[in-house]
């Protein structure tokens, strides 16, 4: 199936390197890297994630920095091949705790254990965790948790008034704590990526929004959970009359874990399942019923001369107050013409940087930090370098956002208990729970 697996870091440094087939190139590594760092796309496009090259087919997924890559000779089926690598990363992950170059660095060897263990001559054999423990025996070397850069408010778990910082569930599922003593915490997250497209005039012609439950366990003994979610989620079209009641939440679809038992969902929405080992998705879920988007955005564009135009966009948070996002950038391709863009920001603006890129002709403006409620605006003097027609409008946008919103949820998916099934009274480990939104693709047309 595949040829060869290897990592790269984006500086080109080979990391790991497995060859399975020989029938590719040794110097596969070096000519994927130049073709990925050197792509030629359109709008300066960063390269796909599936390509060929001189009748080699290169598949990649780029994580954490760094770049895991599989090829092939023969025509073998992306998705596949792509899902694999998210397998073997997710491995790497449990195994590692946290995943970055040094760690794989420091424990090659047990990461070449782990890929004799999950490929064979180019096949996969299995991608468990809970598997993977029978066959490989090496100890995973930790990393300082005081040397893992700090996540920011993204990586923050919160249970009541306790919070948890982001390393804390950035150990190794295998290994045990200093003193022998293994921690007793679940880690759930509720995560959500949401489409939406908004018209010129602001109304919203498509919105969807793909969520998925991660669990990660650090629990001795595999004991029961019980994950109970909203009492009124409906899944499907009609399971209720379709009347669709103030505060239900309508879910399209969804799938299940295979560990997971439905005995009781169809009567209280509660999940059982025995966790296995590593971190893995308890349910995927896709919505496209309305809900109410996190921002909007004004943007309007005006002619201030024969070869002037003002662009301005203006940026509203339509959550709470007590929700911070990170990370918010907006991109909005420019006319052609463009040959200078000047930026306008707001009297006492921080933490906000604005680009224009010439080479393909569009604008960036980021903002590290953004509070519920409140308002941002950028105004843009475009300078042209012919003379601006009636073309100009159509020529500019549509306003493409990213971001990432914690403890926030588009689906009002909630988590309303976790309970783990133990005979002991005195058992009581810790149970987190965080909830966290990105954009996938959120569209503002002008």
């Amino acid at each position: 199936m595949i040829s060869q697996f290897f990592v790269l870091s984006l500086r080109g440094d080979n990391i790991i390197f497995r060859d399975y087939r020989a029938d590719v190139p040794k110097s596969s590594a070096e000519i994927f890297f130049r073709k990925v760092k050197f792509w030629k796309g359109e709008e300066g496009e960063e390269a796909p994630p599936v390509f060929n090259v001189d009748g080699v087919n290169y598949l990649h997924v780029k994580v954490a920095g760094l770049l895991f890559v599989a090829t092939s000779r023969v025509n073998v089926s992306p998705s596949l091949v792509l899902e694999l690598l998210q397998r073997i990363v997710r491995v790497a992950k449990d195994y590692l705790g946290v995943l970055n170059e040094e760690s794989l660095r420091k424990n090659f060897v047990l990461v070449y254990e782990l890929l004799d263990e999950t490929i064979d001559f180019g096949y996969p054999q299995t991608t468990s965790t809970e598997v993977l423990k029978s066959y490989v025996f090496n100890e995973p070397i930790t990393i300082d948790a005081a040397r893992i850069p700090n996540l920011g408010a993204a990586a923050i778990f919160m249970q009541g008034s306790r919070r948890m910082p982001g390393t804390a569930v950035t150990k190794s599922v295998v290994a045990n704590e200093p003193g022998g003593k293994k921690r007793e915490e679940i880690f759930v997250d509720i995560i959500e990526k949401i489409s939406v497209t908004f018209s010129s005039s602001g109304y919203i012609l498509t919105s969807e929004v793909d969520g998925t439950i991660q669990m990660k366990s650090y629990l001795t003994g595999n004991p029961e959970i019980r994950l109970a979610l909203n009492e009124d989620l409906s899944i499907g079209s009609g399971e209720y009359g379709g009347s669709g009641g103030m505060g239900m939440v309508m879910l399209d679809d969804c799938n299940f874990h295979e560990s997971v038992r439905l005995d009781d969902f169809d009567l209280d929405r509660t999940l059982t399942l025995v966790p296995p080992d590593g971190e893995f998705p308890v349910m995927n879920y896709r919505m496209t019923q309305e809900f109410k988007v996190p921002f909007k955005v004004y943007p309007t564009i005006s002619d201030v001369g024969a070869f002037k135009a003002e662009l301005v966009l203006k940026v509203r948070a339509e959550f709470a107050n007590t929700i911070t996002a990170n990370s918010v950038v907006l991109r909005v391709p420019l006319p052609k013409s463009t040959t200078r863009a000047t930026f306008q920001l707001e009297l006492g603006a921080s933490g906000q940087s604005t680009d224009f890129k010439e080479s393909n002709k569009m604008m960036e403006w980021s903002l590290r930090k953004v509070t519920g409620g409140s308002e941002h605006l950028l105004r843009v003097k475009l300078t042209l370098s012919q003379e601006r027609n009636a073309n100009i409008k159509k020529e500019t946008g549509p306003v493409s956002m990213n971001f990432t919103i914690p403890m926030y949820n588009a689906s009002r998916l909630q988590v309303r208990y976790l309970q783990i099934v133990k005979k002991s009274k005195t058992y009581n480990p810790y149970r987190w729970v965080r909830y966290v939104t990105h954009a996938n693709s959120y569209v503002v047309r002008l």
